[in-house]
Parts: C-alpha cells; sequence; structure tokens
C-alpha cells in the first residue's frame, strides 16, 4: 500500500562522515513531532548502549561536505486529489513569500544554525533565496519528479534543520499554507 512505500528505505547512509539518515512517518498533523521526538530519543538511548554519541547539529563537522537536514514532505487532502498539482502550486507560493518567517522556524537558533548548511552548496539553497523545482535537490523545495508526472501528490521541504523543533516547523507551515499568515 501507499504506507509501505515510505518505509522501503528506513535509513541510509549520507554525504558527511558518520551521517546517516532515517526516516520518520507517514504522520499527520502535529503528530509527527510527537513521532519524531520519540525517534531522537530512542535513537540516543539505543547509542548511549554503544557509548556512541549523536549529535543533531545541522553542520557539526566543518568540511566540504553536506550536512544535516529533516526535510520535510508535505500535502493537503487536496494535494492527494486527481488534479492536486495546483494547490502544490499554490502552497510553495504561499511559502515562497514567507520564506524568512520559515528559515526562522527552521532551527532552534532562529536560522543561525541553518546559515552553516544551507549555503546554495552540497545540494541546498541558498538561505537567502527562496527555489522551488521538479526534482531539484538544490532547492529550497523539491516536488518529486512523479508527483509532477502524476499530477498530484506532496512537496518536500528542504529547509528544516537536523535540529528542528517538528512542532515549530508544522507551525509555521501550517500557518502559511492553511491559515494565510
Amino acid at each position: 500500500g501507499e504506507e509501505q512505500k515510505s518505509f522501503r528505505r528506513p535509513s541510509s547512509a549520507e554525504v558527511m562522515p558518520s551521517q546517516w539518515e532515517y526516516q520518520v512517518g507517514p504522520c499527520e498533523g502535529i503528530s509527527m513531532g510527537d513521532h519524531l521526538w520519540v525517534s531522537r530519543w530512542i535513537l540516543c538511548r539505543i547509542a548511549e548502549e554503544f557509548n556512541v554519541v549523536i549529535s543533531f547539529d545541522p553542520k557539526p563537522i566543518p568540511g566540504d561536505w553536506n550536512g544535516a537536514g529533516c526535510h520535510t514532505n508535505i500535502s493537503t487532502v487536496a494535494m492527494r486529489k486527481a488534479g492536486g498539482y495546483s494547490h502544490i502550486e499554490a502552497a510553495i507560493e504561499k511559502m515562497s513569500k514567507k520564506h524568512k518567517e520559515h528559515i526562522e522556524s527552521y532551527d532552534p537558533s532562529g536560522g543561525a544554525d541553518n546559515a552553516r548548511r544551507l549555503t546554495g552548496l552540497h545540494e541546498t539553497a541558498s538561505i537567502d533565496q527562496f527555489s522551488s523545482g521538479v526534482a531539484h535537490r538544490g532547492a529550497s523545495i523539491r516536488i518529486p519528479r512523479q508527483v509532477a508526472a502524476d499530477g498530484y501528490g506532496y512537496f518536500e521541504d528542504r529547509r528544516p534543520s537536523s535540529n528542528a523543533d517538528p512542532y515549530a516547523v508544522t507551525d509555521r507551515i501550517v500557518r502559511t499554507i492553511c491559515l494565510g499568515e
């Protein structure tokens, strides 16, 4: 089913030395925050058993490589139905007008942590400019190729930092695309 697709690759190695990613979800609304915080706690607790230190810092090791994000997949019921692509485009347009507010909400330091990661290099957009595109891993917002082909689905906000508060991320997204704030 559709839910199983999200769990095909629950974790994978990344570019930065000793960096791994894992997936949480699919989740509805604010429950995403609960799932992410509990998963972080479990990860840290298991790491303790092996004397491994976990860092959620978006750029824990300075260098010429990728940092760590908390890429967030976003959809509404309207986006997931036939013809939903127009709703995706409308949401992205709203987000483009609130870029600064999103950046400030997407890391606990109001954007300072993410400034080390969102450089415009290493599959990131610049922290200072909003961008979006189909299958564009260097954009602020990435629309999966299959979503563009199907005309409905979801999009990915690549700006949240790995140490983001998931409740703050969800709050900012809902305020922008659902409440028009």
